[in-house]
């Protein structure tokens, strides 16, 4: 629906354009009003590589630290969200650390997703043994406070959510897509479940493995993972390159950018973003392997 509108959209502004006695500025703004109708959801100028792979993106970003006295159902964590209001509401993400680990080994995603129009939410959970069901169960928690309950609900959309983990956070990444499907999107990162196998979710699924990772290893997690999803379901595959269990933990240039790419595709519907993810990116000195479904969203 979406593709078509844009489509009628274009058609529109060039009949308008041939039309006598319509100027060409007033059948370009028509036209630009058109496409700006056909999807709301857009924040940000037209992507580019750059654009993607930069540190910051256009948004300026700020940042609230939220105690775990303050919650219940996960151990607090940091909000981080772009600074301006003037685009209206944003998409928002939850994002919860590996077995273990804390909120800091994720850190880094906070601002670097923020500044390209999310808001998002780095978690720290109940306690760092607890498994992939549990942290299902406490990204969800985490998104219902985000949206209800946060000093930052007013500048979420609700209805635009999507869920990221690394490790058993990635397990719970897919245990969360699962248990609710109005998610918008999820990336499990290099993540580690029993479970095998997901044909129960629908929610658009961007799977990252790496190539080294001997905890998870792709073989027996990411790869069955990604399989295992629907074939009619919006879904990739990325196996990095050069890459270990732990890769997830530190700024990574190739994360951001296809994670990027997948949230703005499928939280704001923002098909500028596809150009990144179809046609199927070519194995690379950062990537060794990539599969998925193009085009998205038909």
């Amino acid at each position: 629906m979406k593709r078509h509108l844009v489509a009628v959209s274009a058609a529109a502004s060039l009949a308008l354009l041939l039309a006598p006695g319509v100027h060409a500025a007033d059948s370009r703004a028509s036209g630009v009003a058109a496409v700006a109708a056909a999807n709301p959801y857009e924040r940000g100028p037209a992507p580019s590589t750059a654009s993607i792979e930069a540190l910051r993106g256009p948004y300026a970003v700020s940042d609230t630290s939220v105690s775990s006295l303050a919650v219940t159902g996960f151990g607090g964590g940091t909000i981080y969200y772009p600074t301006s209001t003037s685009d209206g509401t944003f998409g928002a993400v939850v994002i919860s650390p590996g077995f273990t680990a804390l909120q800091s080994s994720i850190a880094w995603l906070g601002p670097r997703l923020a500044s390209q129009g999310f808001v998002v939410f780095t978690i720290d959970t109940n306690t760092t043994l607890d498994q992939p069901d549990s942290r299902g169960r406490q990204l969800l928690a985490a998104l219902d406070y985000l949206t209800q309950r946060s000093t930052v609900r007013g500048r979420v959309d609700a209805t635009r959510l999507g869920v990221m983990g690394h490790s058993m956070g990635g397990g719970g990444t897919l245990e969360a897509a699962k248990s609710r499907p109005s998610l918008k999107a999820a990336v499990p990162l290099t993540a580690w479940n029993t479970d095998k196998t997901w044909p129960e979710i629908t929610t658009p699924t961007l799977v990252i493995g790496a190539d080294g990772d001997t905890i998870a290893p792709v073989a027996t997690h990411s790869e069955p993972f990604y399989q295992s999803l629907p074939a009619s379901l919006d879904k990739a595959y990325l196996e990095l390159n050069g890459a270990t269990h732990f890769t997830p933990n530190a700024s990574n240039t190739t994360i951001a950018k296809y994670s990027i790419a997948w949230l703005k595709r499928f939280i704001d519907d923002d098909t500028r973003y596809e150009q990144f993810l179809c046609p199927i990116p070519r194995p690379s000195l950062t990537i060794a392997e990539y599969r998925g479904s193009c085009p998205l969203g038909s």
